[in-house]
Parts: C-alpha cells; structure tokens; sequence
C-alpha cells in the first residue's frame, strides 16, 4: 500500500546536505533570516497578488520526519547517524512574518521572512517557495481577468487542464481570493468553500435525440438554475430557438445560455436581440472558450453581449508567463548580542542583487486620496519618523532618490510565528476575498494597467540604502584585490 506522502520531505536534496553541514560544522544553533521575495510581475503587470499563506502555516505547523523518511535517507547513504536522530526531532522553533493573502505585492521587497536555527529555515525552502509562487502566480492572473471583465462574474474553470490536483484545487483558492466568482472544482468548495459552479457539456445534449429534449430534461432537473449550452450543433439556428422554446414552456425568465465557441461578439449581439425579443430580457448570456485577459478586454471593447465569463486553460495554468519568479535568500546571521551581520547576494545582472539584512516593510498613503505610492523598506532596528518629510532611495540607484510628505504608513509584514508556535489566525476565504479586492483599489490606475504600467516604487531607507551600498563597495573592492 502506497503511504502517505510527508510534505517535509518535498524539498530540493541540496537542503538536506547543506544542514548536514551545518550540523557537522557547528552551526546547529546559528539563527539565521531568509527573505522570500520575487524578482518580476507576471505578463509585464504592475503588481503581484501575495496567496498561499494558509498552506505555508499549516506546512510548518506539521513540520517532521518520521521513521519513514529517516529510515529513506539513511538508506541513500551520506548522513551521519547523528544528523539523521536531529531530523527524527525536528520541530520548526523559529520567527515568520508574512505579507497577509491578498495583498498586492511588488518585485523586491520581502513577502515572507524567516528567522530560525539556519537548518530550520533552510528545510523550508522549496515548500515555501512553491506554495507561495504558485498561488500568487494564479492570484496575480485571476486578478487581471477579473478586473478585464469589468464587474462581469468571471468563473474559473480549468481543473482539468490544471497542472495535477493540487494546481486545480489550490489554484481555484487563488483564483477566488483574486475575485472569481466561483470554480468548476468541487473539491475546492469542499475544502476551502470556493463556490462550486456548473452548466452542462455537450455530451449532455447529445445523449438525448434531440436538441430540444436535452433542454427540456435539463430544466425539469432545475428549473431555478438553467444554464443551456446552446453552440453543440449551431448557435443561431438550433440551440437558441430550442433554449428559447424550453424557457417559455418552463416559464424561465431568468435562466442562461453559454456559448462555447465561435465568434463571441457576433454571436452575443444575435443572441441578445434574439432573447429581448422573445422577453427574456433577464437571461443571461455566459462565454466561455480558451478565454485571457486580452480576449475579454477585445470582447468588451468590440460590444459583445456578455454578462459572465467561464475562464479554463489560461487561468488555472497562467499560460501567457507560467512561472512566478519567488526567491528564497539569506539575508543575515544573527549574533550572539542579538545584533545582525547582514549578508547579500551579489550579481553582475542587477535584478538579481538582494537587498541585506533583517527588515520591516511600510506602505505609503497619500493622505489627499487615500491612494497608496510607494513601498518603504527600513532595517528592523529602525524606528522611523512618519510624521516628518521622507527621504526615498532607489535600491538599484546611487543617485535616484525623492522626498515625499502628508502621508501615512502601515507595516505590511504580520507576525505569523513566534518561537515556533503560530500566532496568526487565518481569516475566512471570502474575508481573503474582499481584502484583496479593497487592496487592489487603493493602487492608482496607472499601476493596473495591461500594458506598460507606472513603475510603483519600492524604495530603501537612507540606513538600508547605505548599508547595502557599503557592502556592495566591499565585495566590489575584495573582486579588485584578486
């Protein structure tokens, strides 16, 4: 019988012999910070949607190895048996702090940051990492979609083209959180309470001798909720006639029909002249059919007749960019004092440049329109002065900077754990839901735009800029010295 898999055991072998290192070399009990951050906004957008944290809590609050998996390893040979009885008590003991699901993030600054012994927060890094940057890559595409339609539902359905189970149930929990009305995934109602949504396929309608029929059956089954596929022979001479004829017989004045292939916008315009002719003004008209962001928003421009959209493939899957770039680094070693030696990455490709040491995140509101602008990283140890004029730094700059005023600033990390016990209580998904969507509208138009949107700033501290330029001087002097 196959056992059960050990999501502790979802990890990248160089983490298991790096902390076999760290333990040979003394550093069972060093504390150390990793940032999780990303890099680059999926399809050239201007913000990210954070989602995840949920499986990230319960991932570390189950945290272990077992006999199994102990036993697993010492069979591949190349760990000592006393880092293999340190794993078969491995508890997670260390600090998280997160950004809370739903909130609009930007490239560089810390989504989730972990303080631990460096074996703990290495052991993490490939779980966290794939449960954050799959969710915020589907949240960030829901979010396009949603805001493509423009007030129109848009349901998502693309389980079956979703990469495996866990991309169609989670990525449904994505996709809900970033304002989906609903998903075609039973499962994830059940788990997660993700309104579970559903019309009919095409084999519904051939089962049946005829057309007719088949909408007949269907709404003798539901007669408050019909929903008729009407493009399984022809849209304009058999499936609308045919809806329409069931709905009088019914005496449905606001039941559906989805149309699932050809050319939407003329096709819409026919069915809706058609519809308000017969009186069925209140029925409503579903698209579905491979659909994006783009699409839609031709859709709507061209004046198609749309009242809601069932969106598969390039949903559940981000097809346009497939990957969210989130990356996992050390940022600094904690000292005996409690002090930090910060630590960064350096690179000829700037991007790839991190940005060192314990830090806190504040996101800055215009006081006049309540807007948010900029993003605002500061060492831990800080302590700023929000009621004086602020000084911004570029962090890939030595000269770009900007001072602002009447603002205000809130912290965007929350304490997720403390000494290995979790503090933070998860809010219900629809309460996940209706954050994002207040989020998202705090951010100016021009940062939600498709196409080249306003760059929106993520700047450092005079303190964070200085220290990051210092050590950047430092490694730039010791390569010369070679």
């Amino acid at each position: 019988m196959e056992r059960k898999q050990n999501p502790a055991m979802l990890c990248d072998f160089y983490e298991m012999t790096m902390s076999r290192g760290y333990f040979e070399h003394g550093f069972s009990d060093k504390i150390v910070y990793f940032d999780l951050f990303f890099r680059q906004v999926p399809d050239g957008g201007g913000f990210a949607i954070a989602a995840g944290l949920e499986q990230l809590i319960e991932y570390v609050r189950d945290l272990h190895f077992d006999e199994e998996d102990v036993a697993f390893l010492r069979a591949k040979g190349g760990f000592s048996e006393e880092f293999l009885n340190y794993l078969s008590s491995f508890r997670f003991t260390g600090d998280i702090w997160a950004v809370p699901e739903g909130t609009p993030v930007f490239p560089g600054e810390p989504v989730v940051t972990v303080r631990a012994p460096v074996m703990e927060a290495q052991l993490m890094e490939t779980f966290l990492l794939l449960t954050v940057n799959h969710q915020s890559l589907i949240a960030t595409k829901a979010c396009r979609i949603v805001r493509a339609a423009a007030g129109r539902p848009v349901m998502e359905f693309g389980s079956r083209r979703a990469q495996g189970a866990d991309g169609a149930v989670l990525g449904a929990r994505a996709a809900y959180i970033a304002g989906c009305a609903g998903t075609a995934c039973v499962l994830s109602d059940q788990v997660f309470g993700v309104p579970s949504l559903g019309t009919m396929a095409h084999s519904w309608v051939q089962m049946f001798d005829s057309e007719y029929e088949a909408f007949h059956k269907y709404c003798e089954l539901y007669p408050n909720n019909a929903t008729l596929l009407i493009d399984t022979y022809n849209v304009l001479k058999s499936g609308l006639p045919n809806a329409i004829r069931v709905f009088k017989e019914f005496g449905i004045t606001k039941g559906g029909v989805r149309i699932d292939s050809g050319d939407m916008t003329y096709l819409t315009k026919k069915v809706r002249k058609a519809l308000d002719e017969a009186g069925l003004t209140e029925t409503k008209i579903v698209a579905s059919n491979s659909l994006d962001e783009w699409i839609i928003r031709d859709l709507i421009m061209q004046g198609a007749q749309i009242d809601s959209f069932g969106v598969g493939e390039r949903l559940i899957t981000a097809k346009s960019t497939p990957v969210f770039g989130g990356v996992y680094k050390l940022v600094a070693i904690e000292n005996e004092d409690g002090t930090t030696t910060p630590k960064i990455k350096v690179s000829e490709n700037v991007e790839k440049i991190t940005t060192p040491d314990f830090k806190r995140v504040w996101r800055l509101y215009d006081r006049e329109t309540g807007k948010n602008f900029a993003d605002y990283l500061t060492l831990a140890t800080e302590e700023p002065d929000f009621s004086e004029p602020l000084e911004l730094f570029d962090p890939n700059a030595t000269w770009k900077r900007q001072t602002v005023e009447n603002y205000e600033a809130r912290e965007l990390l929350v304490p997720i754990f403390k000494g290995g016990e979790c503090v933070y209580t998860s809010p219900d998904i629809r309460a996940i839901r209706d954050y994002c969507r207040e989020q998202v509208d705090l951010l100016w138009d021009e940062v939600k735009r498709f196409e080249n949107p306003h760059n929106y700033y993520v700047d450092l501290s005079p303190a964070l800029w200085q220290e990051k330029r210092d050590l950047l001087v430092s490694h730039t002097s010791r390569k010369a010295e070679k």
